[in-house]
């Protein structure tokens, strides 16, 4: 029978999320800039921060007589890290890497990433908040440095091969006996997990005024248990909090989720479109991305809708505004908003592909839209919202890999740009030019193959923003 404290202590554990895991997914398929994934990676901090005070709070969980005044200590502890943290990470650890970069001793330079993050290491340990934790605030406290890039090459190649060993020798401490005896219990508590984690995000984004869609995608994509339950797990087992059985079906349960993580945050963007073509969810979606701030001039007419405010959207609209064209943003990023509400640039707060959003465009009386957003499956349900409003529309849409190029075009799209290849043949026109060719001859050239949409040059399938 599980006790309370055991029960406690088992759902300190499930709470975790894996960072690793979900951070390298986002990489590879480029959506890092895209709003759900920002929204992921910052829950993703927040509960890795998390572990200092669950870590903290372990000892008082041993000792029930003295919960509350243990408790109390364990508290004092964390904010004492946490605050001496902030600290010496703004003042003491720039001037120190100032220092040492100075030096221009790549040596010298890597062995003091190292030992500050052995010592911070070894300070929360002696406070009883693992080296685990006081690793990952070490590399926090170094991110912040003008140096971190530096820093970042430097560690890259440590990283990567400590990250293998702690993953297989996590997996070495699985016994696959156990998981067979077990399947029964270890599949309701996989089952659990997941739900019972997304039931969990989606209100908690949702409360923080983004639309349903959105929450979605990220209670879906982080429904796992992560890396760093691991180690709650195991200073559980030491403490005595739980028994051998339980700490082995916990290995198991944490696998089989990390294991499935891939395949959710892959399926997250299927589900939400599927259950959009749903009337009920569609309805749903809708009602909950209402715009709710928006700063367009009513009686609008003949100007250039751009959808997203990124690094490619900033660059479209300071060239349509130098050409004197009006500009219309849609954006659902707070901090974009805000920069348009300084420019004095007419925008509308909201997901680009929702019909509520495009109505408070005045899409009908517009020019042209220029789709620039970093969701491929956005970029896809706005094109084709915003032809079924306004057919003869001049669309242009940037794509995120080579196959998304004639599914664009078909859906009506009347240009579409693929940035690594564009990129590409501008690096090819100036080697062309220095080789000798005429200008008029490399012109021909691109224009010939933006006009066969790339296809001459496309060699393999996968490209990403």
């Amino acid at each position: 029978m599980t006790t309370p404290l055991q029960g406690l202590f088992i759902g300190l554990v499930l709470s975790l999320s894996s960072t690793a895991v979900v951070l390298k997914i986002l990489t590879e398929r480029g959506e890092t800039a895209t709003l759900h994934g920002q929204l992921m990676l910052a829950l993703l901090i927040a509960q890795d921060l998390a572990l200092g005070l669950m870590l903290a709070f372990l000892p008082a969980l041993d000792h029930p007589e003295a919960f509350w005044s243990m408790l109390g200590i364990a508290l004092l502890k964390f904010l004492v890290f946490v605050a001496g943290a902030i600290l010496f990470g703004r003042w003491a650890v720039p001037r120190l890497m100032q220092t040492i970069a100075a030096t221009e001793s790549q040596e010298l330079f890597l062995l003091t990433i190292i030992a500050l993050c052995l010592s911070i290491a070894w300070i929360t340990a002696q406070l009883g908040l693992s080296i685990e934790m006081g690793a990952f605030v070490a590399g926090l406290m170094v991110a912040e440095v003008d140096y971190s890039n530096q820093a970042l090459g430097r560690i890259l190649p440590l990283r990567d091969t400590f990250a293998c060993l702690f993953f297989a020798s996590v997996g070495m401490l699985i016994n696959p006996q156990v998981l067979i005896q077990n399947w029964a219990i270890i599949l309701v508590l996989v089952t659990l997990v997941m739900l019972g984690k997304a039931l969990i995000v989606l209100p908690i984004v949702l409360r923080f005024g983004y639309s349903f869609r959105t929450a979605l995608l990220v209670a879906v994509s982080l429904n796992q248990i992560g890396e760093f339950s691991f180690v709650l797990a195991l200073e559980g087992f030491t403490l005595g909090l739980i028994n051998e059985h339980q700490y082995l079906l916990l290995l198991g349960t944490t696998a089989i989720t990390l294991i499935l993580t891939p395949a959710w945050i892959n399926s997250a963007p299927w589900i939400t479109t599927t259950l959009n073509r749903i009337p009920f969810f569609n309805d749903w979606f809708s009602h909950a991305a209402e715009p709710t701030l928006f700063s367009v001039p009513e009686n609008l007419q003949g100007h250039v809708i751009v959808a997203g405010y990124g690094r490619v959207g900033q660059v479209l609209v300071n060239m349509l505004l130098n050409q004197g064209y009006t500009v219309v943003v849609i954006d659902n990023s707070e901090v974009a908003v805000q920069r348009l509400r300084s420019r004095h640039i007419p925008f509308v707060y909201g997901d680009a592909d929702v019909e509520q959003v495009l109505e408070k465009t005045h899409l009908e009386t517009a020019k042209a839209l220029a789709i620039a957003l970093p969701d491929p499956v956005s970029t896809r349900l706005l094109l084709q919202r915003a032809l079924s409003r306004a057919p003869q529309l001049d669309i242009i849409a940037r794509c995120h890999i080579d196959s998304e190029i004639d599914a664009l075009t078909q859906l009506g799209a009347r240009e579409v740009v693929q940035p690594e290849f564009e990129a590409a043949m501008e690096l090819g026109a100036h080697l062309l030019a220095s080789l000798g060719e005429s200008s008029e001859s490399i012109n021909d050239i691109i224009q010939s193959i933006r006009r066969d949409r790339y296809r001459s040059i496309r060699t393999y399938s996968g490209l990403h923003d």
